[in-house]
């Protein structure tokens, strides 16, 4: 082999041993697999409940049987939320929210309380998700092919900002709807309210603009996490 060659190839195999080592290619985090993959556990804590008066439920008479367990004390005759409850409740639907983001699901925000409507709508325009704030109609999701003329897609979660209907203070029927289709809620419910409609429920104040506001800042966060989250893996 001429010399010229010989030291052509002593550099090539020399190069060669210095190449860095392909990377492994990993799959995506599985979110499952973590106890707060998206970090919602860092979103509030119970001063910051208690600051926006989540903890100021309604009159004794009207409470709900079924909201006794949550329920830490009466003050002049007004129910008192247990906001440690509230803060447990509060995370797992969070969670739970994060985790139809992440995946790529539709989030519907749903409320019918005239002083709650513009905040439902801003929050739900700020994730860029839905919201639904005009009177409800239960073909919307019974019979939503007969409804809108085509096979539409229905959302994947629905975030229930107040459980009643303004008009005659009975349950809202998206409670029940939801039920019937097999579609998820999160609900904010008030010491007047059935939790047991609710899949996620979070006892807290569900009248005061401030613990709305701040039930509904979360949500909004829940939902940017996880599209963050899912943005992150998926590149």
């Amino acid at each position: 082999m001429p010399q010229s060659q010989k030291l052509l190839f002593q550099q090539s195999a020399k190069l060669c041993s210095f190449a860095p080592e392909p990377k492994e290619i990993t799959t995506p985090t599985n979110p499952f697999d973590h106890f707060d993959y998206f970090g919602v556990s860092k979103l509030f804590t119970v001063k910051t409940l208690f600051d926006s008066r989540m903890h100021l439920g309604h009159t004794v008479r009207s409470l709900q049987p079924q909201m006794s367990p949550f329920v830490f004390g009466t003050r002049f005759d007004m129910c008192v939320i247990d906001l440690d409850q509230t803060a447990l409740l509060l995370r797992q639907a969070l969670n739970f929210t994060a985790q139809i983001a992440y995946k790529g699901g539709i989030v519907l925000f749903v409320c019918r309380q005239p002083s709650l409507v513009h905040m439902t709508d801003r929050a739900a325009q700020d994730c860029g998700e839905f919201s639904h704030t005009r009177p409800w109609k239960t073909e919307i999701f019974t019979a939503s092919t007969l409804t809108f003329g085509q096979e539409v897609r229905l959302p994947d979660l629905v975030v229930m900002v107040h459980t009643k209907d303004k008009m005659q203070y009975a349950d809202h029927r998206a409670t029940t709807d939801s039920g019937k289709v097999a579609i998820p809620t999160v609900g904010l419910v008030d010491t007047d309210c059935n939790p047991n409609m609710i899949t996620f429920p979070v006892p807290g104040n569900d009248d005061s603009q401030d613990s709305v506001q701040m039930f509904l800042d979360l949500m909004k966060q829940a939902v940017l996490l996880g599209k963050e989250k899912r943005k992150a893996d998926l590149e």
